[in-house]
């Protein structure tokens, strides 16, 4: 349940649903799995226990939930073959042109047609809201996953205000500075990872992977007008990350020492251990959040 990446959005105005209620809500859009014909089924499930468990978990005042999301897996090479063969077909036996229109049609049918017969795949987003320091974390690298979540929660509570953070300054300008001056903050270590861009839609793009980031190759890239868009750094020894311009947190990768910190819990007690490590992750979270905002300027008005 340790989430691999952070995207956060500010609460524009206090979340004032319990948790009961929010439960409620969701009860309505929970998942049930892609009917035969169906190419797409997402939903709600338990973020903690089993199936029976609650929709919503919550703690210190931070609601836990799920998205569960299936899909049928359809080749769309496999339906281009399909297509074209039925096609042929039309156009040797009745001798005459199939047109787009018709094109499209046929192509519908072939995918409802093969959609029974079609693996799934299930994939899973966590989301908490903070509504004490009101935030929203979603466990989501893909911008488009994040607002599928948000825009499932808007359909089942009626209103959902939150917007992507904004700071004074701008990331890419202080992280550049922060390679070229060698002025890392106190709490962060540099990785061994970065991607460097030069400006405008047709720059160039350099990736670093396992190289010292303050070496001369490095820098060569800098002083020649390319800045840094993401930066794998280490934070007061709790977790590695990835840090990217639009203040995104890919790549968490949590301490051993803070995963270990609930070992003390009796074994099987699989829901005291889930709950405790929500808090333990929670916290760091929200602690990183802000100090990331500090980093860049404060948020803006």
């Amino acid at each position: 349940m340790w989430f691999k990446n952070i995207r956060a959005y500010r609460l524009t105005s206090p979340f004032t649903i319990t948790p009961e209620q929010l439960a409620g809500q969701l009860a309505e859009r929970a998942f049930t799995p892609c009917a035969k014909s169906q190419a797409l089924a997402i939903g709600w499930v338990p973020p903690l226990g089993g199936e029976d468990a609650e929709l919503v978990h919550a703690a210190a005042g931070r609601m836990l939930v799920k998205l569960k999301r299936e899909e049928k897996l359809l080749p769309s090479t496999v339906v281009r073959e399909l297509l074209e063969e039925k096609v042929a077909e039309i156009e040797e036996g009745q001798a005459r042109k199939v047109y787009r229109k018709e094109r499209l049609n046929l192509k519908d049918e072939i995918i409802q047609d093969c959609l029974p017969r079609a693996f799934t795949r299930s994939t899973s987003v966590y989301a908490y809201i903070d509504t004490r320091a009101n935030w929203v974390f979603v466990d989501a690298a893909s911008a488009n996953r994040a607002e599928e979540l948000l825009n499932l929660l808007r359909e089942c509570i009626g209103s959902f205000p939150v917007l992507l953070p904004q700071v004074n300054s701008a990331p890419v300008a202080v992280m550049t500075g922060w390679l070229l001056h060698r002025n890392l903050p106190q709490d962060f270590e540099l990785g061994d990872e970065c991607e460097l861009r030069e400006p405008g839609e047709e720059g160039g793009v350099v990736r670093c992977r396992g190289v010292d980031l303050l070496s001369e190759e490095v820098e060569t890239h800098l002083h020649a007008g390319k800045q840094v868009a993401r930066l794998s750094l280490g934070w007061d020894e709790r977790l590695q990350l990835v840090l990217a311009e639009d203040l995104c947190l890919r790549r968490l990768k949590f301490a051993d020492e803070l995963m270990k910190e609930n070992e003390d819990i009796a074994e099987g007690d699989d829901a005291a251990r889930q709950d405790a490590d929500f808090a333990l992750m929670a916290d760091a979270i929200g602690t990183l959040q802000e100090r990331i905002l500090t980093l860049f300027g404060g948020e803006a008005e």
